[in-house]
């Protein structure tokens, strides 16, 4: 499936389609409006117009009926607006009455996700079952950021010390993008991630694949791989199951060959970009905080030959 930013009267899911529907309906009653008001200045323009030898034309003053209708439609649009508001705000953010089902944690520049019940833990992609609303939990490890995925809901705010909750949910199978919406430094353009829906017992059997650790490959090269791993301490920010690995600065890599992207939606995850990435982050994402080891050509492949093990 071909990844982007759906149209925006295109929703996926109830959230989505209640926001929309409130956007269409302003956006049509400004049109309306904006109609009215054209279709008026025209008619003066063409009846008022001065011509010549007539008189000055005949000046008006008050009109109580007019002041009266002028006042009273746009005071009865807006009030009509605000109770659709009300309502789409009830039906898009309903309240929170149980623990969250999931926890994104916004960083510089990626996103962590948790799933509490289950015990996984996966990074720059969301995994959800269709037809079933999710609780998320939003919460940031240093500045504003801004969760957002246009085709599933609103945006909201991941606020340093202050979780916030949003409800997401899709209709149907599909991957959607998400992006931070909040400026929040060098790589803000280069925050993306991926909510995947998948029918329930796809989504369950996704659980279990992520529960499992990390295939231990026995080859030699695998075996020099993970020496290097350790050598440059790579275990102090991320973390690997089944390696005795518990890093937590960085995304958790146990399923990392299985990701669509790297870095955030930096880049396609293959292994050919995995070995670039490990050699030198900062030439693909500039400024992001994985440091360039100076690695040689060598190690980075066989760094990532290792990490293509951990599907």
């Amino acid at each position: 499936m071909q990844i982007g930013f759906g149209p925006i009267f295109h929703p996926m899911s109830p959230q989505a389609g209640a926001i929309t529907g409130l956007f269409a309906t302003v956006l049509l009653i400004c049109a309306v409006i904006l109609a009215i008001v054209i279709a008026s200045v025209g008619y003066c323009v063409l009846r008022c117009r001065e011509k010549a030898g007539a008189p000055e034309p005949e000046q008006i003053m008050g009109h109580r009926k007019l002041e009266v209708a002028w006042t009273a439609i746009p005071l009865a649009i807006v009030v009509f607006i605000f109770g659709l508001t009300a309502k789409v705000m009830s039906s898009s953010d309903p309240a929170a009455n149980r623990e969250p089902d999931l926890i994104v944690t916004a960083h510089q520049w990626w996103w962590d996700a948790r799933y509490p019940a289950e015990g996984v833990r996966a990074a720059n992609e969301i995994h959800i079952p269709t037809g079933k609303p999710v609780l998320v939990r939003l919460e940031s490890a240093d500045v504003i950021h801004d969760l957002w995925v246009p085709q599933l809901g609103r945006k909201i705010h991941a606020v340093p010390g202050h979780p916030n909750e949003i409800w997401l949910e899709a209709d149907q199978p599909g991957t959607y993008l998400g992006a931070c919406a909040e400026f929040c430094g060098a790589q803000h353009a280069r925050m993306r991630f991926l909510v995947i829906a998948e029918s329930p017992a796809d989504f369950a059997s996704w659980i279990q694949q992520q529960l499992q650790p990390a295939p231990a490959n026995e080859n030699v090269a695998a075996g020099q791989s993970r020496k290097i791993f350790q050598q440059f301490a790579c275990m102090n920010c991320h973390a690997i199951s089944g390696l005795s690995t518990n890093g937590t600065a960085g995304p958790d890599l146990t399923h990392l060959a299985g990701r669509q992207t790297l870095g955030a939606g930096a880049t396609d995850n293959t292994p050919e970009n995995l070995a670039r990435w490990l050699k030198n982050p900062q030439a693909i994402k500039p400024g992001c905080l994985m440091p360039d080891f100076k690695l040689t050509d060598q190690q980075a492949h066989d760094l990532a030959d290792f990490f293509e093990t951990t599907k």
